[in-house]
């Protein structure tokens, strides 16, 4: 290191800095890169870093020699206003790179303060070990620079964080909104289904129909109180329900099914279950996964075919079986088909969400839904649950 300094000319006094980053620009950014490797969760490059504090040094260098030629609107136009003002500047342009390349490499704000503070303290120990005395000048460019390099990288990082944050929020505000609309026209659908049969004036309302009315009605009420909840609350608060037979939750959604089956010229079967199988979780979320899964059954099978509702069981899952005659799926359509808001037949009346919702709630009930192809005939559903003994 002796060596080094003997060979470089520091002056004494004005240029002491301008010098100091043009002769030994290369060990200071080595000395920053030193301490910014220590610092826990270091993980960048220097080349992920280039508008960073190389670029920095540079306009520095050059907004001290442009007020030693006294040259103030220069170097105003490279550092930008010592008041802090708004307004484009070489430093502020590239500080705001840097921001957002922290950010998209996952850093915390508090390591686009330390980028520039490392090269402050680096300098300082620099100009110790050459011996090298700064001017006030120096210092006060320094600072104007340092403080608009700062407030412009962090504002950008806080500015592209919160725009992120704002993104996400507002994707499952539209997915949560979605799903309340779609599983509030499915319960209008199946209400409205129930009350023309009841118009037809041959079926009692005491009846099966008037119970599948009275059921749309109360999923409706059901559904817009869990929103208000939702909207009162930080968080949902959900808790497993109690155990309840499979037989029960498949003979509900099957009554509301039928009137489907036969408004679309289609046919519901619904095998004989075991009266002992039993499930456990959020009875409302897993009728309506069973709802929605047949209801995309009757939806795409063809006209004059059915749809088979079954079940079986082994010592730990019971799987619940929906069997329709949609002709089969095309190549990489069951991978597709449980994302949010992706329609893969022909017929786009809905919203694109109903067996994403399903996954969703089953998934919240320690189950797993899945779809088997079976080209030519159909698609067979399957909904695998906890098996809980009755």
């Amino acid at each position: 290191m002796t060596t080094t300094s003997e060979a470089i000319q520091i002056p004494a006094s004005g240029g002491a800095m301008s010098t100091l980053l043009a002769n030994c620009r290369a060990e200071l950014i080595a000395r920053c890169a030193a301490k910014a490797a220590r610092r826990p969760g270091a993980r960048a490059t220097p080349e992920q870093l280039a508008n960073g504090i190389p670029v920095f040094m540079d306009q520095l260098a050059s907004a001290l020699d442009a007020d030693a030629a006294a040259e103030r609107g220069a170097s105003l136009a490279i550092s930008g206003s010592s008041e802090g003002e708004a307004g484009n500047s070489q430093i502020g342009n590239s500080a705001a790179s840097h921001g957002a390349e922290l950010l998209s490499l996952g850093y915390d704000v508090e390591s686009v303060v330390h980028a520039y503070g490392d090269l402050c303290q680096s300098l300082t120990d620099l100009a110790v070990d050459r011996m090298a005395s700064f001017s006030v000048e120096d210092f006060r460019t320094l600072n104007r620079c340092l403080d608009n390099a700062v407030a412009d990288a962090v504002a950008e990082f806080a500015a592209l964080r919160d725009a992120g944050i704002a993104t996400r929020h507002a994707a499952a505000e539209s997915r949560r909104l979605g799903w309340l609309a779609h599983e509030l026209r499915n319960a209008l659908n199946t209400s409205n289904l129930a009350y023309k049969a009841l118009g037809s004036g041959s079926l009692p309302v005491a009846g099966a129909t008037g119970t599948v009315l009275g059921r749309g009605l109360t999923a409706m009420g059901e559904l817009l109180n869990r929103a208000l909840g939702e909207a009162r609350a930080a968080a949902p608060v959900t808790a497993a329900g109690p155990t309840f037979p499979l037989a029960e939750l498949v003979s509900e959604v099957a009554q509301a099914a039928v009137l489907e089956a036969s408004s679309r010229g289609c046919e519901l079967r619904v095998a004989a279950l075991d009266p002992t199988l039993g499930i456990a979780g959020d009875r409302d979320l897993l009728l309506a996964a069973l709802g929605n899964v047949l209801g995309n059954a009757l939806k795409f099978t063809h006209v004059g075919t059915a749809v088979t509702v079954s079940a079986h069981a082994d010592e730990a899952q019971v799987a619940i079986e929906v069997s329709d005659h949609c002709g089969g799926l095309p190549p990489g359509a069951a991978q597709k088909m449980f994302r949010p808001f992706s329609q893969i037949g022909t017929d786009r009346s809905g919203l694109g969400l109903g067996l994403a919702i399903a996954r969703e709630s089953v998934e919240a009930d320690g189950g797993e839904i899945n779809v088997r192809n079976v080209p030519g005939v159909g698609c067979v559903f399957s909904i695998r649950l906890p098996r809980r003994y009755l």
